[in-house]
């Protein structure tokens, strides 16, 4: 999972970057448009933690986010068509939002202006691409269903809507996909605000704006939990215990990446490795399989399903096929959480 960390000068977006991973890049003014800081991070599960220590297998596995921080450029109002240009490689966009008072800027902290600004400019970014295909099509006579979801997605646009609300089947979805469409990308916000403030709840008009672009929302003090990630494991807890949070910021932004995206779980387990796989909520097994390997979701026969817990606490496959806990599923299966799944396929 690829996430972008975009903002506008000023707004401590790879100070936040910095939190996130632990990392220490630079912070400031003077970073070229476009350049990207990249942080992997892997997604602490208790659950997997716990196949693990029952099979002590050669390899454990997390899943893992990439953060990449993309440096600003533009004005105080939007970003340049360089930066612009980067978020598109990005699985999902983060925005950082400045909730805190910045010497170095004349203007006071505006979060819900800095939110409307970014998400029009992420409208009209779209539709300069869309506007330009739909001529290209027109006199090229391309594919007339090609042409008429174009123009369902300019009518979307113009009426002020990002793509990702607009209606498509999966074959739509496949064919916007191959555009790079920034609305269509799923956004989480965090709002970046002083030490003192890290607990308190979101500011009511922010929070109206987000929901009503049903937009997640995470609240972090970058600059101080920057310095936390730094330190060992012990400081941390001691740290964020003092400032009234229980989970450090990059647990509390895995989680509302996880529910932005969609996202669950699922294990596979054994002596040689214990793995976690995200996979969309929803997903069906044979989609499932398509995770680990497209020949087995192409071969897909079966899944062996086992929930964690069972697992655990009965400590093997075997014991759990006994106990009646071992169920067999087919193609229409819906995967959940915490799924332990070993998938039979024949190609």
């Amino acid at each position: 999972m690829k996430i972008g960390l975009v903002g506008l000068p000023g707004s401590g977006k790879t100070t936040v970057f910095n939190a996130l991973t632990g990392l220490a890049a630079d912070t400031g003014p003077g970073a070229r448009p476009g350049r990207v800081n990249l942080g992997v991070v892997k997604v602490p599960d208790g659950r997997l933690d716990r196949f693990a220590e029952l099979y002590s297998p050669k390899k454990t596995t997390y899943a893992e986010i990439s953060f990449c921080d993309i440096a600003g450029g533009g004005s105080a109002r939007g970003l340049d068509r360089e930066v612009l240009t980067s978020m598109r490689e990005m699985e999902a966009l983060c925005q950082v939002l400045r909730g805190f008072s910045n010497p170095a800027l004349p203007d006071p902290a505006h979060p819900r202006q800095e939110l409307e600004d970014l998400l029009a400019e992420l409208l009209l970014a779209d539709l300069e691409i869309i506007e330009r295909r739909i001529i290209r099509l027109q006199k090229e006579r391309g594919e007339p269903q090609d042409l008429a979801l174009l123009l369902r997605a300019q009518a979307h646009l113009e009426a002020e809507q990002p793509l990702r609300t607009l209606e498509t089947n999966d074959a739509e979805r496949r064919s916007l996909r191959g555009y790079h469409l920034l609305s269509s990308k799923p956004l989480l916000l965090v709002l970046n605000v002083e030490e003192g403030e890290v607990a308190e709840p979101v500011p009511e008009a922010l929070a109206a704006a987000a929901a009503a672009a049903g937009l997640g929302i995470v609240v972090l003090s970058a600059r101080i939990e920057m310095d936390i990630a730094q330190m060992d494991t012990e400081e941390q807890a001691e740290f964020y215990a003092a400032l009234g949070l229980g989970e450090s910021a990059q647990t509390r932004f895995i989680q509302g990446a996880f529910d932005l995206l969609d996202l669950i779980t699922m294990f596979t387990v054994g002596p040689d490795e214990c793995r976690a796989w995200p996979i969309r909520r929803g997903s069906t097994a044979p989609r499932a399989a398509g995770k680990i390997h497209s020949d087995i979701e192409r071969g897909f026969i079966r899944a062996e399903v086992i929930h964690w817990r069972d697992h655990v606490e009965l400590g093997s496959e075997s014991k759990c096929r006994e106990a009646g806990k071992l169920r067999v599923e087919g193609r229409d299966y819906v995967v959940q959480d915490g799924d332990d799944v070993h998938f039979r396929f024949n190609v």
